[in-house]
């Protein structure tokens, strides 16, 4: 069952001849979630083998041109391959505009619904969910309104051991209840659900927080998640800099991984002031050392 990052772009503000800005795309058990969609990213996407089709929900963390500049090829792309199936987009409130915009300019050929969902939570909150999956957006601390997003697996129900069944003699109540997670109890024993149930998979989770400075709230929010994706606009000797942009540097994005018990970090969202940002890892893993730097095209397993 697929969860599976696929990173596009990890340019901040300026592409360069080796980076693309912000985009992703995470393939949750066959269905896309697009996490911005900066310049390129439908390109990005022919070269992944990504399907435009295929992308259910696009979420837009905020509206600053290098997280939003590919949205209208994509949207045309999508009616001039006859795309008829709802797409839903989540964004801040400023984004109608930007919206009707496309729509009363660009928008002839689209004949698929656009279901727009305005972001304005002051704390985590469920905006779209299945039977297996839950989306859920969150504030940063940026220069405008801006969200974070969380993607992850419902816990699914227990499996009950074969073997259990035929030497319990298990009735239907009582495989009910152990899918539940409960003790079979009966008058003259107790049958233990750890022993007889099995979790299928363990559930699954990734983070998405850029562009933001630190916030104290931010840990609690993702903790746990099995993969969190912070930026690190900056090195560390660049702190102020990022304090005026409201971005992050390496050490704070690796502080936030230790303290939310992430299972492992990926940075992105680089200055096109380094052209190598090889020693942007060596400073981040001096605090959290389950790292690594995004790249563009990088395709990310969760689990590892």
């Amino acid at each position: 069952m697929n969860f599976t990052l696929n990173v596009l772009g990890t340019a901040s503000a300026l592409p360069t001849t080796e980076r693309h800005p912000s985009a992703q795309v995470l393939d949750v058990r066959g269905r896309l979630f697009m996490i911005d969609c900066g310049e390129g990213a439908q390109m990005q996407m022919r070269k992944a083998g990504l399907s435009f089709l295929k992308i259910e929900h696009i979420c837009l963390s905020h509206i600053h041109g290098d997280h939003i500049f590919g949205l209208f090829g994509l949207l045309s792309t999508m009616a001039m391959l006859g795309r008829s199936s709802q797409l839903n987009i989540y964004a801040p409130r400023n984004f109608r505009p930007v919206l009707d915009f496309f729509l009363a300019t660009f928008g002839e050929g689209i004949l698929f619904e656009i279901n727009y969902v305005p972001l304005s939570m002051d704390a985590p909150e469920l905006v779209y969910e299945n039977r297996t999956t839950e989306l859920l957006a969150f504030p940063l601390n940026h220069r405008v309104e801006t969200f974070g997003f969380i993607i992850r697996e419902k816990r699914p129900q227990f499996n009950v051991h074969k073997e259990a069944i035929a030497r319990y003699g298990l009735t239907l109540a009582e495989i009910g209840a152990l899918k539940r997670g409960e003790d079979v109890v009966r008058e003259d024993m107790v049958i233990p659900h750890s022993e007889a149930a099995y979790l299928p998979y363990e559930p699954r989770s990734y983070a998405y927080c850029s562009d933001t400075a630190p916030f104290p709230e931010l840990a609690d929010w993702i903790r746990g998640v099995s993969l969190l994706y912070h930026e690190s606009t900056f090195p560390d000797s660049m702190a102020e800099m990022a304090a005026r942009t409201y971005h992050s540097t390496t050490l704070q994005a690796a502080q936030i991984a230790r303290e939310a018990g992430v299972g492992r970090l990926l940075v992105g969202h680089y200055s096109s002031r380094f052209p190598d940002v090889g020693f942007f890892l060596e400073e981040i893993r001096t605090i959290f050392p389950d790292a690594d730097l995004a790249h563009d095209m990088d395709v990310v397993e969760i689990p590892f």
